[in-house]
């Protein structure tokens, strides 16, 4: 029996999700790692006391065997506190990075609320989102000021701990890894493609109408699953037969 070329497009489109979702799922896996790890060190509330950046520095050989370990992907990883969490100072990140042959660095923002250099962290979309919904994210791509002041994606989980949100766990993707990665896949796909995030940020693209990091208003497409990335595969201005 002949398989119609509907049928052959829908296993293709299947098959880029799922690589899709495989690749970001690994980086999640990682991050979920950090949070189950940071949620065992703040249980030292339990004993009646605080954490404090000493306890978070117990996460450091995890961070940096992660890193090492996708050195190809993940930029950056670690712990954002809630501000007010630690004992010892009034925010913190327990976040380092990797810097290619210099090798691995942490990051050490200006977390002091009283100067002008201060960095408020809290309104980005990654710490923001998993705080006010309980739920993973994938920020971005945007440009990371805070970090790299590179074009990136950011994954993150929250941490809560007896019910109380303690931060979150998250990496950094530099969007030019990640279109390494998958843009290989999406031009399996028979016409221009993107991934888009949950606010209709495009992630990745084959269509020079609608780049990475531009916005698209309404979309529909493949979900990624648990991954909340969208393949859309019909863009605004593409014409049927594209």
């Amino acid at each position: 029996m002949a398989v119609s070329s509907t049928t052959l497009v829908d296993e293709v489109v299947a098959d880029v999700v799922d690589r899709v979702r495989g690749t970001l799922e690994d980086v999640f896996a990682d991050v979920a790692q950090v949070a189950e790890r940071t949620t065992a060190i703040a249980a030292v509330r339990a004993a009646g006391r605080a954490p404090t950046t000493a306890d978070l520095a117990a996460l450091r050989p995890l961070l940096h065997e992660r890193l090492r370990r996708r050195h190809d992907l993940v930029s950056g990883i670690g712990f954002i506190a809630e501000p007010g969490l630690l004992g010892d100072v009034p925010a913190w990140l327990e976040w380092w990075q990797n810097h290619g042959e210099d090798g691995l660095r942490p990051l050490l923002p200006d977390l002091d609320p009283g100067t002008s250099a201060y960095s408020d962290y809290t309104h980005w979309d990654w710490f923001a989102l998993p705080r006010s919904t309980g739920e993973r994210a994938v920020a971005g791509p945007y440009v990371d000021y805070l970090c790299s002041d590179e074009y990136s994606l950011t994954l993150s989980v929250p941490v809560q701990h007896g019910g109380r949100f303690l931060g979150v766990a998250a990496a950094d993707v530099y969007l030019r890894h990640f279109e390494a990665a998958v843009l290989p896949l999406l031009r399996r796909l028979p016409a221009p493609a993107a991934l888009v995030n949950a606010r209709g940020r495009v992630a990745a693209s084959t269509d020079p109408r609608h780049l990475a990091g531009s916005l698209l208003r309404s979309f529909s497409g493949r979900s990624c699953g648990p991954i909340p990335l969208t393949l859309v595969t019909a863009l605004p201005g593409q014409s049927r037969g594209a």
